[in-house]
């Protein structure tokens, strides 16, 4: 399975961890940046929607078999806020930090056993552009938001997601550690299974 695969983001905290995931396999992961691929509009209502969407995008601008996931971070007491929102829950072109605060800010009269939260991810997998059996996969990742931020590593909203099962933040955890744990990481084995049972 020596082929490339487009990755349908622009995110380089996530082209980075994908690498990492897929290191060893013969699949050679380029982000869609390195063919100019402009941006899809993320116009779904779900994950799984936006997934497709981005994927199908990628295909389309380069040819090439394309990858995509949608993920973000859903907090009971939010209602599952910020969900398929959690990249610009604080507004376009916001930092991770601005959309941290906010999270934190959004609960700050919450208790803390109330403050369950999880990582959901959701990936699709497109042969080409005009694929209409896309492979789907999910991942989840369950724990706690925390009433600050703690740890240097990881990204996006991994310095106040609390991992019950290490008793530490998602930003604590040794790269290798998070790979194996994260809906990231749970999404894209369920998904490579599927890969090659389809060939």
């Amino acid at each position: 399975m020596s082929h490339t695969i487009v990755l349908a983001t622009g995110n380089a905290g996530k082209v980075i961890e994908f690498n990492s995931l897929l290191a060893g396999l013969g699949l050679h992961i380029r982000p869609q940046s390195d063919f100019a691929v402009p941006e899809a509009e993320e116009t779904g209502l779900s994950f799984i929607e936006n997934a497709i969407i981005k994927a199908r995008n990628a295909a389309r601008h380069t040819g090439l078999p394309a990858m995509a996931d949608d993920s973000g971070i859903e907090v009971d007491a939010l209602n599952g806020a910020p969900g398929i929102y959690s990249a610009r829950y604080a507004g376009l072109n916001k930092s991770s930090l601005d959309n941290n605060r906010k999270l934190l800010e959004s609960l700050r009269d919450t208790a803390q056993e109330q403050r369950s939260a999880r990582f959901q991810c959701v990936m699709a997998y497109l042969r080409h552009a005009e694929d209409p059996t896309p492979i789907t996969a999910q991942g989840t990742w369950e724990g706690m938001i925390l009433n600050a931020p703690q740890g240097e590593h990881g990204f996006g909203y991994d310095p106040i997601f609390w991992v019950p099962t290490h008793q530490c933040s998602a930003a604590e955890l040794p790269e290798a550690l998070k790979n194996t744990l994260s809906h990231r990481a749970l999404a894209l084995q369920s998904l490579l299974a599927q890969m090659k049972l389809h060939g």
